[in-house]
């Protein structure tokens, strides 16, 4: 059974915790999106809106920052069990250097248009492979469908890795997505949009 984490970029920012709560026990992590408004346009949440949600559920970062050698202390600090950055960013090794220093498990995301293979010189120290299955910025982002075989190779390629699957991500692809070999579906607008949160997150774990 694949595991979930609903994206809280997805739920309504003025009842955050409301919505971690909801979920939080029938989730196996927080999916925390941290964008710095150059990386990506976006601006979203810091440490202190990260931190608030520490108990709820384990909490899984992912900062899409330029320098997110920057930001690991303060997300160690704010709860992170998990911190994933990009291979786009500015020295991704030293990053998943501090992560591992800091003792939480570190990911290496990419982006659908960068090569697969661009992971290869971080592998080594990463736990988990992010795929995304959009270009990050936005939530509610239509699926990228070359992305269920981007997961299936590094599954096969990297059988010990947690495999990641971040972007629009739903009832609709999450079976397919979970056959070839993912471990953690993100999900945040199938989840907090719907009438009922918690029927989509059992619906996507196939329980």
């Amino acid at each position: 059974m694949v595991d979930i984490a609903p994206s809280m970029l997805g739920a309504d920012f003025g009842r955050m915790r409301e919505a971690a709560e909801m979920v939080g026990p029938h989730s196996a992590y927080l999916h925390m999106d941290v964008m710095d408004g150059h990386f990506v346009p976006n601006l979203t949440m810091g440490p202190d809106l990260v931190k608030s949600l520490d108990g709820i559920a384990p909490l899984d970062v992912h900062l899409m920052v330029t320098d997110p050698i920057d930001f690991i202390e303060d997300f160690r600090d704010a709860g992170a069990e998990i911190i994933t950055v990009h291979v786009e960013a500015n020295n991704p090794l030293k990053a998943l250097e501090s992560i591992k220093k800091n003792n939480m498990k570190a990911g290496i995301a990419l982006n659908p248009s960068t090569p697969e293979n661009s992971i290869e010189p971080f592998i080594d120290l990463a736990d988990l492979i992010l795929v995304m299955s959009v270009e990050p910025g936005y939530c509610g982002q239509e699926f990228h469908e070359d992305a269920v075989e981007r997961v299936r190779h590094y599954k096969e390629t990297y059988p010990n890795k947690i495999i990641e699957v971040d972007g629009g991500v739903g009832p609709s692809n999450s079976e397919r997505l979970a056959d070839a070999g993912a471990d953690i579906l993100v999900a945040g607008s199938a989840i907090f949009k719907a009438d009922d949160p918690i029927e989509i997150v059992k619906i996507m774990k196939g329980s």
